[in-house]
C-alpha cells in the first residue's frame, strides 16, 4: 500500500498548548503510595520522593499534573493532607473502597510539582462539600497571608503562596458511580456558586467546569448545555473525559479510537459555540480533557471492582495496573495525534494517569521503575509538538472499521515551530499486516531530516508485546530509509512504516530557509 500526505506548512490549526501535554495523579491505588511517594525506598530523597520516578516523569515531560482526583476529591477533605504528618487523620475513600493516611498532601504535592517541572492543577470537592471549602483551599493556597488560612500555610511551612491557578470544579458529577452525584442543573448552579467566590478571592484563576464523564453517557449534549447556561460567563474551559479499549478483538476499531475521540472533541465544541450564541456571550471557552488514555475498564469492572469491594479497605491496594502493549501504545499515539489536530479548541489534557494506575510510568515498592509502552509516543510528542499545528491530507486505501466507519490507513498530525523553522510529522500506520510506503510532501518549506524514530512491534514479538519490571523490548528505533528531497517549492519525503507502528519524523529547515 502507498499512501500520500500533504502537509500545508501555511495552514494552521491553531497554537499548539503546552498544557495540552499534561498528565494526572489522582489518590487511587499506587499512584501515589510507592508511586511519586515511596519514604524509604532506596531511590527517596528526604520527602519520600522516588528519584527513580521524577526521573522517568521529566523525561516524559508532562507540564501540568491534575490533582488529587478524580473520583477521590468527590469526598476528599483537603485540611487533611496539611499540617504535620503525624498527626493527619486516616479515613475511608469510599470511591476507591480504601483508606487513605494522607502522608502525601497539597504541600507534598505543590512541592513535587515544582521538583518535577509541572504546573499544578487542582480539583476541589464539590461532591460532600461545595463553596466554602473550595473558597478556603483557594485562599489556603494563594493568598499571601494576613489571614487565618493563609497563616495556617506559612506556619506549615509554606511561607509564600501556591500561585495554583488552574482549578477543576468538581469530578465526573454526571456519573452515577460519583460521590455527590448531582443534576446538571444542580450541578450547574453549585459550580456557578462556587466559581463566582473562587473569583472573589482570587480573580486570576481559571477554572475547568466539569463536563461529561463520556460521550456514551445519556446526558451528553443535555449535560453540557445545562451546565454552561450556569456557568458560561464565569469559567474558561469544559472538561471531557475518554477512554478507549479493544473490544473482542476487533483491533481495527481499536486502532481507530482517534475517530471517535475526535467526533467527541467536535460535537463539545458545537456545544460550546450554541450555548455562547444562545448566551450572546462574546468569550472563548476551551476544551479541557482532564482525563484520557486508553484503560481495559472491563477487567476493572468485572475482575478488579469486585475483588476490591470484596474485603476490608485497604491502603493503596493494586488495581488498574494495566500492562500497556504495542497496539496501545500506537493508539496512545493516535488520540495525541488527535489533540494536535483540535488545538484550535482543547487548552488543556492530561494523560490518566502518571505512574502505576494506566500509566505510562510503572514502579515496584523498594524496586525498580519502568517506562511502559506507551511512554514513548508521550514523550516524542510532548518533546517535538511545538509552535502551531498545521493541517494534513491523507490519500490511501481507508481501512473499514466496525465501529467507526471507513478510516485513513495513516493518521498523521504535524506542527511547525516558528521559533526554530523546524517540524514534526506524527505518524500512526493503522495496518497490522503490512508495512506502509508513504509519501509525505510538505509544502512550504525546504527541511532536512534531524531525527526519525518508531514504536513498533520489537523483531520476533506479537503486537501483544510490552514492558515489564525484568524486560523493556518495546523501545523506539531508528526509521530508516526516509530521504527529504527539498525542490523549490517544498520536500517530499519517502517512507516505509513498519506494520502497527508510530512514527516522529523532525525536520529542520535547509539552511538560509529560515528568517
Amino acid at each position: 500500500m502507498t499512501v500520500t500526505i500533504d502537509v500545508d506548512l501555511g495552514d494552521a490549526i491553531g497554537a499548539v498548548p503546552r498544557r495540552l501535554f499534561g498528565s494526572f495523579v489522582e489518590h487511587v491505588g499506587r499512584a501515589v503510595h510507592t508511586g511519586v511517594h515511596e519514604p524509604g525506598h532506596p531511590a527517596a530523597d528526604a520527602r519520600g520522593f522516588r528519584r527513580d520516578v521524577l526521573d522517568l516523569v521529566r523525561e516524559l515531560g508532562p507540564t501540568v499534573v491534575r490533582y488529587p482526583g478524580g473520583n477521590f476529591v468527590s469526598s476528599h477533605r483537603w485540611e487533611d493532607g496539611v499540617g504535620p504528618v503525624a498527626e493527619r487523620p486516616t479515613r475511608l475513600d469510599p470511591a476507591w473502597h480504601s483508606v487513605e493516611g494522607n502522608e502525601f498532601g497539597l504541600h507534598e504535592f505543590v512541592a513535587w510539582a515544582r521538583e518535577a517541572g509541572v504546573e499544578p492543577m487542582y480539583a476541589v470537592n464539590l461532591g460532600t462539600r461545595g463553596i466554602q471549602e473550595a473558597a478556603d483551599v483557594l485562599e489556603y493556597c494563594n493568598h499571601p497571608g494576613g489571614t487565618t488560612l493563609s497563616e495556617r500555610r506559612r506556619a506549615n511551612g509554606a511561607d509564600e503562596p501556591f500561585g495554583i491557578r488552574l482549578w477543576c470544579l468538581g469530578n465526573e458529577v454526571d456519573g452515577p458511580w460519583q460521590v455527590g452525584h448531582k443534576t446538571a442543573a444542580e450541578y450547574g448552579r453549585l459550580a456557578a456558586e462556587t466559581a463566582r467566590l473562587m473569583r472573589m478571592i482570587d480573580p486570576d484563576v481559571e477554572l475547568v467546569v466539569t463536563g461529561s464523564s463520556n460521550a456514551e453517557m445519556p446526558t451528553f449534549g443535555a449535560w453540557e448545555r445545562t451546565v454552561l447556561t450556569h456557568t458560561a460567563a464565569l469559567v474558561d474551559h469544559i472538561s471531557v473525559h475518554a477512554y478507549y479499549q479493544e473490544h473482542d478483538g476487533d483491533v481495527d476499531s481499536y486502532l481507530a479510537s482517534g475517530a471517535a475521540f475526535d467526533r467527541y472533541l467536535k460535537a463539545t465544541a458545537s456545544i460550546i459555540d450554541d450555548t455562547l450564541a444562545e448566551l450572546a456571550l462574546a468569550k472563548d471557552i476551551g476544551i479541557a480533557v482532564d482525563e484520557w488514555n486508553v484503560w481495559d475498564q472491563r477487567h476493572w469492572n468485572e475482575v478488579e471492582q469486585p475483588r476490591l469491594r470484596s474485603g476490608p479497605p485497604r491502603k493503596h491496594p493494586r488495581v488498574i495496573e494495566d500492562t500497556y502493549t504495542v497496539t496501545d501504545a500506537v493508539v496512545v499515539g493516535s488520540l495525541l495525534n488527535t489533540l494536535l489536530r483540535n488545538v484550535d479548541r482543547v487548552t488543556v489534557a492530561n494523560l490518566a494517569q502518571l505512574v502505576n494506575v494506566i500509566a505510562p510510568i510503572r514502579s515496584e515498592p523498594g524496586g525498580p521503575a519502568w517506562r511502559q509502552t506507551t511512554f514513548h509516543p508521550f514523550r516524542a510528542a510532548a518533546a517535538h509538538a511545538r509552535g502551531t499545528s498545521v493541517r494534513t491530507t491523507v490519500t490511501g486505501t481507508p481501512i473499514r472499521t466496525a465501529q467507526h466507519g471507513p478510516v485513513d490507513p495513516v493518521d498523521a498530525a504535524a506542527t511547525v515551530d516558528e521559533r526554530t523553522g523546524g517540524v514534526a510529522v506524527f505518524l500512526a500506520n493503522r495496518s497490522t499486516a503490512a508495512a506502509t510506503d508513504v509519501r509525505l510532501s510538505l509544502h512550504g518549506g525546504r527541511f532536512t531530516l534531524a531525527d526519525a524514530h518508531t514504536v513498533t512491534v520489537p523483531p520476533g514479538a506479537t503486537r501483544h508485546a510490552a514492558n515489564t519490571e525484568h524486560s523493556q523490548p518495546v523501545e523506539p528505533v531508528p526509521l530508516t530509509g526516509a530521504h527529504p528531497l527539498p525542490h523549490p517549492e517544498g520536500t517530499t519525503i519517502s517512507v516505509t512504516l513498519p506494520a502497527l507502528s508510530w512514527s516522529a519524523l523532525v525536520l529542520s529547515p535547509v539552511a538560509g530557509d529560515h528568517a
